[in-house]
């Protein structure tokens, strides 16, 4: 039986509607939506693309911040479960269930007891921006992923992005080995700030294989934070085709799944 949408024989001898006559706003109308469309620029598309990108960033950003601020004027230890601070829905559902396994329980036992316990400045990165590897750079967006050990330790350098450091701060020199790499093999300019965000925005995952670091217990930190790199690593490649990865000799000889 054919379905009420389909048409009979008869329906093509059917007298056709009475046709509008266009008016001079209607032509202007349809007119400049078709320009708007087709005299947009490859970079103009990519300048819209980042933008949105960007503002999903700030987005989470300030979901983070309320989350770490709600928590400190609510408890007496002010800080925030660390499965709290991961907003991203794109990455929440690639991790999905890991959250609820034992090895990362642990971790977040182990992370969140060490925040609680140190003073505000004695824990990098700032809780708030512990994810925000994953916050800026959407699971669907990533385009090839930078690997760090450890985060950066000095006053106000880490920022949650591997090799980032904000505005004002000093370019580590590991940092600058990069940008000089960048240089010799494709003529990039080298920057005058450290601050990778939009790297971040466009896609590149600059992601720590340490999620936190305590001046005082570094090693430990090291023996905890390893456990989360190899999932995340398994569900990028197995689920992104043509990733590339960029890592250090140390975090090579690692097995990332």
């Amino acid at each position: 039986m054919a379905s009420a949408s389909s048409k009979t024989l008869t329906d093509f001898f059917n007298r056709a509607p009475k046709r509008l006559k266009p008016t001079l706003t209607t032509i202007c109308k349809s007119e400049d939506n078709t320009n708007a469309s087709s005299t947009l620029s490859i970079d103009q598309k990519l300048r819209i693309e980042y933008n949105k990108s960007l503002a999903l960033s700030k987005r989470n950003l300030k979901i983070c911040t309320e989350r770490v601020s709600k928590h400190k004027e609510s408890s007496v230890a002010g800080c925030v479960k660390l499965e709290e601070l991961l907003v991203e829905e794109s990455w929440l559902e690639a991790l999905s269930g890991e959250f609820q396994k034992s090895y990362v329980v642990n971790l977040s036992k182990f992370v969140e007891t060490e925040i609680c316990s140190a003073r505000d400045d004695s824990v990098y990165p700032p809780q708030h921006l512990i994810f925000n590897a994953l916050n800026t750079t959407p699971f669907h967006s990533v385009k090839a992923v930078i690997l760090g050990q450890d985060p950066y330790h000095g006053p106000g350098q880490a920022m949650g992005l591997s090799f980032s450091v904000p505005e004002g701060i000093k370019v580590p020199s590991s940092l600058v080995n990069i940008f000089k790499e960048l240089k010799q093999d494709l003529g990039c300019s080298i920057p005058s700030q450290g601050n990778l965000e939009k790297w971040a925005v466009q896609g590149v995952l600059l992601l720590n294989a340490v999620l936190t670091g305590n001046t005082k217990q570094i090693l430990m930190q090291k023996k905890a934070g390893n456990n989360l790199l190899t999932p995340l690593s398994k569900q990028s490649r197995r689920r992104r085709k043509g990733l590339c990865f960029c890592c250090g000799e140390s975090l090579l000889r690692r097995n990332l799944g």
